[in-house]
């Protein structure tokens, strides 16, 4: 994925945050959503390793080493943080308190479920984290390329690769489409720009549910 590509995601994803949410971001790809939200935007980031209040990652000069999120970033706190121990943290999420997570994936599947802790063969440090939130957030999203390294859709009919969750997806943002999960499939919300529609159609492995009108770009 183009820096460009990835930065046009990050930043549509980030326009669905709403304000006073508490939100988890997931390793990988959805940390780097907090760099488009706006300054002193009034959201509460959530990290499983106990920290709410996150604000944005710190360069190692500047770091305090005892602030890392759960992929051991080094991030800041804002004014009202708070630090728990991993039951709290838990017990936060499980509860049902989150109302976003975004999450990265391997493969997400046309009815909502989602792989995105283990290719087989493949060194993995774990389920994680990821199988309690896809399950107990109120909404959870994902941010992913929509295809891999070796051009294969990450988008499928079904997963092949061990899930994480079933049926816990509502929206994809990709560096080619936003995709929501509908009881009918998946619906084609917007279209990267830079993409057609038929490049869309092509990289998905699945059935697209096509609006009536053109889909806008982002």
């Amino acid at each position: 994925m183009s820096s460009n590509a990835k930065s046009r995601m990050l930043s549509r994803a980030a326009q669905d945050i709403a304000p006073n949410m508490i939100v988890n971001l997931g390793i990988g790809l959805p940390t780097g959503l907090l760099q488009f939200l706006p300054q002193d935007f009034p959201v509460c980031l959530h990290s499983e390793n106990g920290i709410a209040g996150i604000g944005p990652q710190v360069a190692y000069d500047d770091a305090d080493r005892n602030l890392i999120d759960a992929g051991g970033a080094y991030i800041s706190p804002i004014k009202g943080a708070s630090y728990f121990d991993s039951a709290t943290s838990f017990a936060i999420v499980r509860s049902g308190r989150l109302d976003l997570t975004v999450l990265g994936a391997f493969q997400v599947a046309a009815n909502g479920d989602l792989a995105n802790w283990m290719i087989p063969g493949s060194f993995t440090p774990g389920a994680g984290g990821a199988i309690e939130l896809a399950q107990k957030a109120k909404r959870v999203i994902v941010t992913t390329m929509h295809t891999d390294k070796n051009g294969k859709p990450k988008i499928v009919e079904n997963c092949n690769l061990p899930l994480t969750a079933k049926n816990c997806v509502n929206r994809i943002y990709t560096d080619m489409a936003v995709l929501d999960v509908t009881d009918n499939g998946l619906l084609l919300v917007e279209i990267a720009e830079g993409n057609s529609l038929q490049d869309v159609i092509n990289a998905t492995a699945a059935p697209l549910i096509l609006p009536q009108a053109e889909p806008p770009t982002f």
